[in-house]
């Protein structure tokens, strides 16, 4: 402590000239100490008031947060009714009413909404007490038209306000610009008034439990006609702020406490006790020291006792400033002289031995940047002889910038001229941390910007589809849930459920990028037939549903759907390709009974699949009759699947014939269903049913497995059945597994057919069936052509294929007895398996008659009921048995079928 040490030096010689100089460092000390325990007094006030600040602003942030809450909680209330209109821009007053009904009916500060079509009013909620702002058009209200169109120009909500309502009172007006979703148009703008008083009651603005004086205005800086809300003077005085972003407004806040700010802290007169002991406790030792010196004479000892109690008490300050980190210095503005203690000199790089220094050598340690101002306030001080305090930063010889914060007061000792005793701290790390939290602040306000738009843009992208912008499935959720519970006749719903047929072979053979531009020009087709009280959404990969609203919803979806298939039925051009893609839709309509949305949904998807069942590339509305079809087979479903489980599916053997010898030379596996309760079902119950369940391929493999086996039971039995056909699809065909089980199976090469339909189409570029059938080929298992003639196969697939045998499909045999054209039909197919060395079989052989024709044009073999029907497995071994015998002993005569 360079500045004790200084005066220790001179008490003594100063005492033994005047009597007085014993008490300069008991006046020194009082100073330093006045100025410390002043400047904790000063600190502990501004930690009180920072405490109260703090308090403050926490409640006025939780009022903010309400608000803010409450605005948006309003705001986001009139989505609904806004997607509602922007689905059915022709919505009229009762549809309005019944939607704006629903929302109010939630808690809230809503007071009205209307709705302007081209900026005129056309609708209002509550009608009675609003009727009159209908045909008000915002063109011709200046004062309105700012905040309108606004939020036109950005395309999203704006909050504007408060206002003075012309319905009395005040409210913050929400406008909500609407674009059609048919097309993309404009159609109007929603406003919605939020009542401002019952906004900032349920706020806890202004209630008696609310322990802040709280004022609202447009501006920072506010003059009195800028605050709507509290006392204009709040933000003249030292308040507390805040501020709100409504969009298209801001709200700026500020607060004090009721009754004002509390200078003095509860505690401040028990800090105050304590400090004038330690005040006393360390002048007491010095004046009594002064005394004892100026009494000498009477007692030396005692004299000397009380200097080492001066040394002591003097001592015990020094390392309390140590500890504190305060450095303590003294100027002399006569001389110029400084003096610092240990810690200023550690602040300041003074030489650690250095006793004395300038005033430029503190100048010459401040930061250029703050030097001017510096100089200025100390001179400031020293002219005025008042209270010295500021904060300035000093640049260390490595260049290292510390802040420091500087305190000082004035003295005059007797006889000498004015001296300035003060502390200083070193503040850099408050400042650091300072300068930390402000950029954290900074920061936080930026992502909350950052994230307010994301949640707009998120909230856009979760209601549209990427690819083709229309609406997307939680989209028709919402639109579903806002029609829930209609019951107006017109409001009717109607779904249109549509399914393009041939997609997926598009995406296989030209590619994803292709398909996109199938889905992009499919969305294009749609909006060109939708109107703008209908919307197009797309649910699924290749799916789209078209909502239709308004009293006549049969007439006008059954016109809808049938345009939507006659258009999506001409070609689209992809890269120069000509592509056919086709629909199939379903519809379904809301009834007087008021369907659900969603239940009318699923009857759509009903309807649909019927489309589909029925052909494709049409339209099926939805009826009871479809509903208990679609339960009926969905149980039916259920249990084939059981069936397969159960060993429920078996062949029936149907016998082939030789036209010339009538020997039996083959039989057809035909598969049945020995279901329990309904007894024997023929194929046409469950084959489509396979298909649907992608279980065909099981179904073949069950009924080529055991027809071989019948096949070995017959050659054990002696019975001469030299040729097995099993009919197969082409979902086996493509079945991976069917050639690993094939290579388990025993069969002789040539004793095994597979019967393909025509309606395979061979035509189509299906590498994976030409090889599948080659590989057949190559395993001594010959094919053939199931009911030829009513397919598509053409000649050339017909030769590229070489198939063993040619069925000829029933529909051609039966009028061949009373039909000469269709004799000669029959005749010409028989010659062209003959020209390319086919066999021909002709099935639906039924009477003597088409025995000898067939016999006649040169028909290799017969089946039909002529000779036998379908037959179990035993059964088929009695006729196989009688047939035989029969032609060996009596060479039969044929007759009628059985």
């Amino acid at each position: 402590m360079a500045i004790f040490s200084s005066w220790d030096k001179s008490v003594r010689p100063i005492h033994k000239t005047f009597g007085f100089s014993y008490f300069i460092p008991a006046i020194a000390v009082i100073v330093a100490v006045a100025i410390g325990f002043v400047q904790a007094d000063h600190e502990e006030h501004e930690r009180f008031l920072s405490e109260q600040r703090l308090v403050a602003s926490e409640r006025l942030a939780q009022v903010s947060s309400r608000l803010e809450t409450q605005i948006h909680g309003n705001v986001n209330l009139i989505q609904g009714l806004v997607a509602a209109i922007a689905a059915n821009p022709n919505m009229t007053q009762s549809q309005f009413s019944a939607l704006s009904e629903r929302i109010f009916s939630v808690p809230s500060q809503l007071r009205n909404v209307v709705a302007a079509p081209n900026l005129v009013v056309q609708h209002v909620y509550p009608f009675d007490e609003n009727k009159q702002l209908i045909g008000q058009d915002y063109n011709a209200h200046p004062k309105q038209a700012g905040s309108v169109f606004e939020a036109i120009k950005r395309r999203k909500t704006t909050v504007a306000g408060p206002v003075k309502l012309s319905q009395g009172g005040h409210g913050l007006l929400a406008r909500y610009p609407v674009f059609a979703i048919g097309n993309g148009h404009f159609w109007g703008i929603v406003s919605a008034v939020i009542d401002a008083e019952r906004l900032y009651r349920d706020s806890n603005l202004s209630s008696d439990q609310q322990s802040l004086d709280i004022a609202i205005a447009r501006r920072p800086q506010p003059s009195d006609k800028d605050v709507f809300v509290g006392d204009p003077t709040v933000f003249a005085e030292d308040a507390v702020r805040t501020r709100i972003e409504l969009g298209y407004d801001t709200w700026y806040l500020a607060a004090v406490p009721k009754g004002g700010w509390v200078q003095a802290p509860p505690s401040i007169f028990t800090f105050r006790i304590y400090a004038a002991l330690v005040a006393i406790g360390i002048i007491a030792p010095l004046i009594w020291a002064g005394l004892l010196m100026r009494q000498r004479h009477r007692n030396l000892v005692t004299l000397q006792h009380r200097e080492e109690e001066l040394a002591a008490v003097t001592h015990r300050l020094g390392l309390a400033l140590d500890a504190s980190g305060i450095g303590v210095w003294e100027f002399d503005p006569a001389s110029g002289s400084l003096i610092w203690d240990r810690r200023m000199r550690e602040m300041y790089d003074g030489a650690p031995d250095r006793e004395m220094f300038s005033y430029d050598d503190w100048k010459n340690a401040i930061h250029p940047d703050d030097l001017s101002n510096v100089q200025h306030v100390f001179q400031q001080a020293i002219t005025e002889e008042r209270a010295y305090n500021t904060q300035f930063r000093v640049v260390s010889s490595a260049g290292e910038v510390r802040h420091i914060r500087a305190n000082g007061r004035f003295y005059r000792p007797v006889g000498r001229e004015m001296r300035v005793v003060g502390a200083n701290w070193d503040v850099t790390k408050d400042m650091l941390l300072q300068a930390e939290l402000r950029e954290a602040q900074s920061q936080a306000e930026e992502q909350n910007v950052q994230l307010r738009a994301t949640r707009r843009t998120l909230e856009h992208q979760s209601l549209h589809d990427a690819l083709t912008g229309l609406p997307n499935r939680r989209f028709l959720d919402q639109f579903m849930e806002a029609g829930s519970g209609k019951a107006e006749a017109s409001h009717r719903i109607a779904f249109i459920h549509v399914d393009l047929d041939r997609f997926k072979e598009v995406n296989d053979t030209l590619g994803h990028a292709a398909g996109d531009e199938v889905l992009r020009q499919t969305t294009v087709r749609l909006l060109d037939l939708v109107t703008p009280d209908e919307f197009a959404s797309r649910v699924g990969g290749d799916e789209f549903v078209i909502a239709t609203i308004g009293p006549s919803v049969e007439r006008r979806s059954r016109e809808l759907a049938q345009a939507i298939v006659r258009s999506l039925a001409r070609p689209i051009d992809i890269g120069g390709q000509k592509c056919r893609i086709g629909c199939s839709a379903g519809i379904s309509c809301q009834t007087v009974a008021m369907e659900e949305p969603r239940e009318l949904l699923v009857n759509a998807d009903i309807a649909l699949y019927e489309a589909k069942k029925r052909g494709r590339n049409r339209f099926e509305i939805f009826s009871d009759e479809l509903r208990m079809a679609a339960v009926l087979r969905k149980t039916i479903s259920d249990e084939f699947l059981t069936a397969l489980e159960h060993d429920q599916i078996i062949p029936y053997f149907q016998p082939q014939f030789d036209a010339r010898t009538l020997q039996i030379v083959g039989v057809e596996a035909l598969a049945r269903w020995q279901h329990p309760d309904r007894g024997t079902l023929a194929p046409d119950r469950f084959l489509d049913i396979a298909e649907s369940l992608n279980r065909a391929a099981d179904l073949d493999a069950i009924i080529l497995e055991k027809a071989l086996f019948q096949s070995v039971r017959w050659k054990a039995l002696g019975l001469d059945v030299p040729h097995l056909s099993v009919n197969i699809s082409a979902q086996r065909l493509k079945d991976g597994r069917m050639f690993d089980r094939l290579a388990g199976l025993q069969f002789a090469p040539g004793s095994l057919s597979f019967e393909l339909l025509e309606s395979i189409s061979f035509d189509d570029q299906d590498e994976d069936l030409r090889t599948a059938i080659t590989r057949l080929k190559s395993l001594g298992i010959d094919i053939e052509i199931d009911d030829f003639g009513t397919g598509h196969a053409s000649i050339v697939s017909l030769i590229e294929l070489g198939p063993k045998r040619l069925k000829i499909d029933r529909k051609l045999i039966s009028p061949i007895e009373a039909s000469a054209s269709q004799r000669r039909l029959v005749a010409s197919i028989i010659e062209i398996g003959k020209s390319q060395d086919i066999e021909i079989v002709a099935e639906g052989v039924e009477t003597s008659g088409h025995i000898e024709i067939l016999r006649n044009l040169g028909c290799h073999v017969l089946q039909g009921y002529a000779f036998s029907k379908p037959l179990p497995a035993s059964d088929f071994i009695t006729f196989v048995e009688n047939w035989q015998a029969r032609t060996e002993h009596s060479g039969l005569q044929v007759r009628e079928a059985v």
